[in-house]
């Protein structure tokens, strides 16, 4: 069950211009978080928290990327050892890691919260992608996790020039997966939708939308799903019902 906490930090550093890396002292959230759920935080001077995925878990140490995009996530990036930070979780459903081979498919900002579930999965191989090298992160990470891992950037700094969507179908043809986890920008989730509902691979979605209160009692994170109504959906809540959907129930709009 989740609830608020406070976890001291243990360290924050910077990865990139932006993003940094945060461990916590999260004994209580380690113990109950299952890859692909995320934590609310608290920020100093803001009424609204702000949702981060949870990247990794290693024994009580809980593992955050944030990418510093706005006041909330400036504050976090900020932080130092010893700081305080009032979190609430775990919070929403997660991915099913499993199978006995998972492809993990991950954007920019969308790939940290794949890294747990490579770590968890039997046997995983990932397909990341950023839009230029400089950009690129915890790629050693998922070369430890995974036997496989290959990288696109959008301007061919790093790896294949291009996008994931395209990495992902070559390595659907050439190999089998018993499954797809993905991660990212709407775009790239629809793209890799379409991809694997041609290879006929099950697919699980992490739908990134706003936030506000994070656990489904606000309508500010709503996404389609499909539903046997007269209207032909609903109103999901992303916190709530998600942020894992499969991507057979998402109208991709």
């Amino acid at each position: 069950m989740s609830s608020v906490y406070n976890c001291p930090v243990i360290s924050c550093t910077m990865l990139n211009c932006t993003c940094a890396d945060i461990r916590v002292f999260a004994p209580e959230i380690c113990g109950e978080a299952v890859p692909g759920q995320f934590v609310h935080i608290k920020c100093d001077g803001l009424t609204l928290r702000r949702p981060i995925s949870i990247c990794d878990v290693d024994g009580a140490v809980l593992r955050l990327i944030v990418d510093s995009r706005g006041k909330g996530t400036e504050w976090l990036v900020s932080r130092k050892k010893g700081d305080i930070l009032d979190i609430l979780g775990p919070l929403g459903h997660g991915f099913d890691c499993s199978g006995e081979s998972i492809l993990v498919v991950g954007g920019g900002i969308g790939v940290p919260p794949l890294l747990y579930a490579a770590k968890k999965a039997s046997d995983s191989c990932a397909v990341i992608g950023f839009r230029s090298e400089d950009q690129a992160i915890l790629l050693g990470d998922f070369s430890q996790a995974c036997r496989a891992i290959h990288i696109a950037t959008d301007d061919g700094s790093l790896g294949h020039k291009g996008f994931v969507d395209h990495l992902a179908r070559l390595k659907l043809e050439s190999e089998h997966f018993d499954r797809v986890l993905a991660c990212g920008p709407t775009p790239m989730l629809r793209s890799v939708a379409k991809v694997c509902e041609e290879m006929n691979v099950p697919l699980q979605v992490s739908l990134e939308e706003r936030m506000g209160c994070g656990v489904g009692a606000c309508l500010v994170c709503a996404c389609k799903t499909k539903a046997d109504n007269e209207e032909g959906f609903v109103h999901s809540h992303v916190c709530k019902d998600g942020p894992v959907f499969d991507a057979n129930e998402v109208i991709w709009e």
